[in-house]
């Protein structure tokens, strides 16, 4: 049994967005015409109260209940069986879907006997990367499609070293086509 992870495909994250990824929005696309492919779909939403420590480190982005925090209006949401909520605290940053507070991901995962994990979404480089990393520690074969992830880069190679760490870690990149 395999499931595709969506990570964060939401406005701040994508053009006009407060923390826009370069091309973000363009991910909802590819990842549209996956999701029939797998047994499971799993969305995760950056979900952050409007005073966190988070926004510390960041502008305030994906604040709950505003137009920011919402699925980008180019995702298929009709493809989603769950969505994880992370970054709900005051003290917490959220960023692997792993840490989400509404449900334990990984209990979900294997009730529902999954063994393969696909990890698509924003930010390649903070919120993929740790969600990729934490699905290999808990012991699910994890694939991470490469034309379906694009990253926020503060630095200009932020990406390309989320990559690399991915891979080094035992995640298997792979192309939407090759799916």
């Amino acid at each position: 049994m395999k499931a595709l992870l969506i990570v964060d495909v939401q406005n701040d994250f994508c053009t006009g967005g407060v923390l826009a990824a370069k091309g973000g929005e363009e991910v909802a696309p590819i990842i549209n015409k996956i999701a029939p492919n797998f047994d499971l779909v799993i969305a995760s939403k950056d979900w952050h109260p409007i005073k966190t420590k988070h926004f510390d480190k960041w502008p305030p982005h994906c604040v709950q209940e505003t137009h920011g925090a919402e699925f980008h209006s180019d995702l298929n949401t009709a493809n989603i069986d769950l969505v994880a909520l992370k970054g709900t605290g005051t003290i917490d940053d959220g960023y692997s879907a792993f840490e989400a507070t509404n449900i334990n991901l990984i209990s979900f995962l294997k009730q529902n006997k999954i063994t393969e994990l696909y990890v698509s979404g924003i930010a390649t480089d903070y919120c993929v990367l740790s969600s990729a990393l934490d699905s290999v520690k808990e012991g699910f074969k994890t694939f991470v499609v490469t034309d379906a992830i694009r990253g926020v880069n503060v630095n200009p190679n932020d990406s390309e070293i989320a990559l690399q760490q991915m891979k080094e870690a035992g995640c298997i990149l792979i192309a939407s086509e090759e799916i």
